[in-house]
């Protein structure tokens, strides 16, 4: 196409200047709307911008408030921790302090148990040097036993002691010596009937050793043959040297310082105790020499009296006497306090008296004299005085 084809014209300048103010106005129409696009974009934006704003303020006051329910729940939590740390703490301090006291307790107890383990030791080392002492003992008493003289000196020594706890020690004599020359162990001074009577120690130690050993019956019956020869022996001579007709009693005892010999003696040789009752020879051990001794005690005791019975009625007799005496005197001085009595009636008569005449000299009336200025005689009988001269 051509310019000449064209309806208008290129080169009319109100073409251009048409042109130009459409191109103006649809710049200033695109402008109007491209400013109220703008306008509504702004205005958009500062509504967001406004709920941005609103959005982040409800974020700040949320902040805040989340600020301070985390401080809430920070003083909270630390108040907890606070809390639980002092339980902690007392928890701690009455763990501590219980444990403090069950290990007190349990050193306590084990210095107790430790302490009572001492003492017990030392009772176990105490009996230990008992049981070695006795043990010595035992051996020194088997040697004692296996001498025929340090058998005899320990019988001889246990009657002492058992008969010096049993008697006066005036009614007995150890180691007497007879009118025959023999020497008894004891001798109780018993009066007539029955006497004196002896006690003589014994002890058959081996022939009692041989039987409680005897293993067969050829060895027991060996045994029992020697026990009955040795009883027997002691027996005789007991009866031969301390009975003494007009001297002692008529019989003796003889004393075994062992109990187990004289229940085997009783047990198995009754034989034997009636020989020696044939013998008038009686067999005691210490529980029976004991309540045999107790026996002359109560005798003895009985004689003593009947002898200090006159004695007895003598000072009875003075006692009467004495009882009068004072009888009298006691008479005596009751009259004595009558008298007495009767004379201070006497005094306190004279005193009224004494009393009477001062004060009548005290409120001296010059009326009631006479002409010899003297009281009246009727007024001086009536006093009770004699009269004037």
């Amino acid at each position: 196409m051509t310019p000449a084809d064209l309806p208008f014209d290129p080169a009319d300048p109100r073409l251009w200047i048409g042109l130009g103010a459409c191109l103006a106005l649809a710049v200033l129409v695109y402008g109007a709307r491209a400013s109220a696009r703008v306008a509504r974009q702004s205005e958009a934006l500062a509504q967001s911008l406004a709920q941005v704003g609103s959005r982040v303020q409800g974020l700040g006051e949320a902040q805040q408030r989340l600020a301070g329910g985390l401080t809430h729940v920070a003083e909270a939590q630390a108040a907890s921790q606070a809390a639980m740390l002092a339980s902690v703490e007392r928890r701690l301090e009455e763990v501590t302090k219980s444990m403090g006291d069950t290990l007190h307790g349990q050193a306590t107890r084990t210095a107790r148990s430790l302490g009572d383990l001492q003492q017990r030791l030392e009772a176990i080392d105490k009996a230990q040097a008992n049981i070695e002492k006795l043990s010595g003992d035992v051996l020194g008493l088997q040697d004692i036993l296996s001498n025929k003289q340090t058998r005899g000196a320990f019988g001889e020594i246990q009657l002492h002691d058992i008969v010096a706890k049993a008697l006066p020690s005036d009614s007995y004599t150890m180691q007497a010596t007879l009118s025959n020359g023999r020497r008894a162990d004891c001798l109780i001074h018993l009066p007539n009937p029955p006497g004196p009577i002896v006690i003589d120690s014994k002890f058959p130690l081996e022939a009692y050793e041989a039987l409680r050993a005897a293993g067969d019956d050829r060895a027991r019956a060996a045994a029992l043959r020697d026990m009955r020869t040795a009883v027997r022996s002691h027996l005789r001579a007991i009866a031969e040297k301390y009975i003494i007709e007009g001297e002692t009693a008529d019989g003796a005892l003889m004393f075994l310082p062992s109990e187990a010999v004289y229940a085997e003696l009783h047990a198995g040789f009754p034989d034997l105790i009636r020989e020696g009752f044939a013998m008038r020879v009686w067999t005691v051990s210490p529980t029976t020499c004991m309540a045999t001794l107790n026996t002359m005690r109560a005798v003895l005791k009985d004689v003593r009296m009947r002898e200090q019975a006159g004695h007895v009625r003598r000072e009875l007799a003075l006692l009467a006497r004495d009882v009068e005496r004072l009888g009298d005197r006691v008479g005596n001085l009751d009259r004595h306090f009558g008298q007495a009595a009767k004379d201070l009636s006497e005094i306190r008569i004279s005193a009224e008296k004494a009393g009477r005449r001062a004060q009548r000299l005290d409120n001296f009336d010059f009326e009631e004299l006479g002409p010899a200025g003297s009281a009246s005689a009727g007024a001086r009988a009536a006093e009770g005085l004699p009269l004037a001269e």
